[in-house]
């Protein structure tokens, strides 16, 4: 086994997470290196090309609209904070329909804003205006005062008395919220339109995370010019100009333990001589379980860390058909809009459906083309066509696809002639509930293929091949997660399991409070008051036909 002591720190995994741990690290001069089993950096935020008869796709894996962009927003905050802030455009979707669900009988536009938002309620729903404010009131209260926390602008100390509805109705099930003022199933659903964005069934969703999801894209929802791979290019961009080193490729097979402390981790390529690369400090941005069972083990944690991370429940995981048209939609005047279409307004029966293991087709159809938020990418799809994806909630049981034992645990599933029929099904399914949307869709299709959670867990190695990590649930929310600094000396977390959550500006806050920790310093804070800690300098220079991807490798 050979041995490498070059480091200050030792980052594992590429997600948004890590990626943003390790540059404000090396920001700071601490010399940080990023280990990723894959071939490209990036994890969730990730892209991928597909060439079929000539033309070109390039196909997003998890950022399809993310909030927190607009000023002083999380993300573009902690980018300006690295000196990125002029590398990452942000395009606004459309700010009068950002979103647009269907239902049974409506359809409901969301528009950007929250007088908008609660103005546009009373119109679709006229019968409820007491009801509607009465839940309206409460979730701004709580969104609120949990934004101006996490920027700073109000203690924990103040909340009793500025915002009493944090701690009486944040952890409380959004459901019981809405009987209590008496909204309407209909109203409830609109209202729970776009929670595929964390997927928690709704009785178990916290007040909390419901209004934070909606006041996360009412301030804004964007999406990043030259695709998802672009954030991830730009930070590991930086990594590298302040000195410190993103190798892909390069699976970690442990975290190196000693009398209590972390002191690095073993890597290297299958049927490769293993490398020890030591280092004070690791942050773990992989799964929680298995970095818990796998990468540290089972006998370097007190039992009850080890009965309490087993007691987590995962997120529901998703399905997502990637499509390529041979029409424009840009040019059809489609507008700039997510779609999501439920078959029913309770969403509680389509999570009962789900957790029963059976495929629904209530669940949310999510339909989102990347070539109307980024028309002028010359890698989304070739000219005059279309890069469409489409996605929808599916039971965490594998059984479904008939497999028995997911790839992290060596199981084959891509050849199994049952597998690959009911992937084709669901994605027939989704494209013909999208019809409703794009008309006469399948007759466009030029090029197809789908993700199911297997697939999410051989490249991303997620427990049950979730893209959200642990459940967001009342009983699984902010402090009630692991991390950033664990029991364990050295060792700290982040990802979509860390207590700031999943999604983009979840992660990446995650990133910066894991570094935060380990400096001493609220880099956060920093950021959210546009301090700039990233040497701009260091930084190479901006150029034409810069490829996010290839940075990335």
């Amino acid at each position: 086994m050979s041995e490498t002591k070059d480091f200050d720190a030792i980052v594992i995994g590429s997600g948004l997470g890590g990626l943003s741990a390790a540059a404000s690290l090396c920001a700071a001069g601490t010399r940080t290196l990023v280990l990723e089993g894959h071939y490209v950096a990036g994890g969730n935020s990730q892209v991928f090309r597909r060439k079929h008869k000539g033309m070109e796709y390039e196909f997003d894996v998890g950022i399809h609209y993310i909030g927190e962009c607009q000023r002083g927003g999380a993300i573009l905050s902690i980018l300006n904070g690295l000196g990125l802030a002029e590398r990452v455009v942000f395009r606004p979707l459309d700010s009068d329909g950002y979103s647009t669900l269907h239902f049974p009988d409506l359809s409901f536009k969301i528009p950007f804003g929250w007088d908008n938002y609660r103005a546009r309620l009373h119109e679709t729903f006229p019968n409820e205006p007491e009801a509607i404010d009465g839940v309206l009131d409460v979730m701004f209260e709580v969104a609120d005062a949990g934004r101006k926390l996490g920027r700073g602008e109000i203690q924990i100390g103040e909340m009793m008395e500025k915002a009493p509805a944090f701690f009486s109705q944040g952890l409380r099930p959004i459901t019981e919220l809405f009987e209590e003022k008496k909204l309407s199933q209909e109203a409830a659903g609109v209202l729970l339109g776009e929670q595929g964005c964390y997927a928690v069934r709704p009785s178990e969703t916290p007040v909390v995370m419901a209004s934070g999801l909606t006041d996360h894209f009412l301030h804004g929802a964007y999406y990043p010019v030259g695709g998802g791979q672009v954030i991830a290019g730009r930070l590991i961009e930086a990594i590298r100009a302040f000195g410190g080193e993103v190798r892909t490729q390069s699976p970690v097979h442990h975290i190196l333990i000693e009398n209590g402390k972390a002191v690095g981790v073993v890597t290297g390529k299958k049927n490769r001589r293993p490398e020890e690369i030591r280092a004070p400090i690791v942050i773990s941005n992989a799964d929680l379980k298995r970095t818990v069972h796998e990468l540290v083990g089972d006998e370097n944690w007190a039992p009850e860390t080890i009965k309490r991370v087993d007691e987590m429940k995962m997120s529901v995981p998703l399905f997502c058909a990637y499509i390529g048209l041979d029409i424009d939609l840009v040019e059809a005047g489609m507008p700039n809009s997510n779609h999501f279409i439920w078959g029913d307004y309770n969403i509680e029966n389509v999570y009962d459906e789900l957790d029963a293991g059976e495929f629904t087709s209530k669940a949310m159809c999510y339909i989102t083309a990347a070539s109307l938020k980024d028309p002028d990418s010359e890698h989304l799809a070739p000219r005059g066509h279309t890069n469409l994806q489409i996605m929808t909630l599916v039971p965490r049981d594998y059984s479904v696809w008939n497999v028995e034992k997911g790839p992290a645990e060596g199981g084959r599933y891509h050849r199994d002639p049952v597998y690959r029929e009911r992937k084709e099904a669901l994605m027939e399914q989704l494209m013909e509930t999208a019809e409703q949307v794009i008309p006469d869709l399948r007759k466009h299709v030029v090029w197809k293929e789908a993700a199911t959670p297997i697939s999410q867990e051989r490249f991303t190695r997620s427990t049950g091949g979730t893209s959200y990590g642990v459940e967001m649930s009342t009983t699984q929310v902010g402090p009630m997660r692991m991390g950033p600094q664990t029991e364990i000396e050295g060792l700290y977390l982040c990802g979509a399991s860390a207590p700031s959550g999943p999604g983009i500006a979840g992660v990446m806050r995650g990133g910066v409070a894991a570094a935060s920790e380990i400096l001493g310093v609220d880099l956060m804070d920093k950021f959210l008051a546009g301090d700039v800690v990233g040497d701009r300098n260091a930084l190479p220079d901006l150029c034409e036909g810069w490829d996010a991807w290839k940075e990335s490798h």
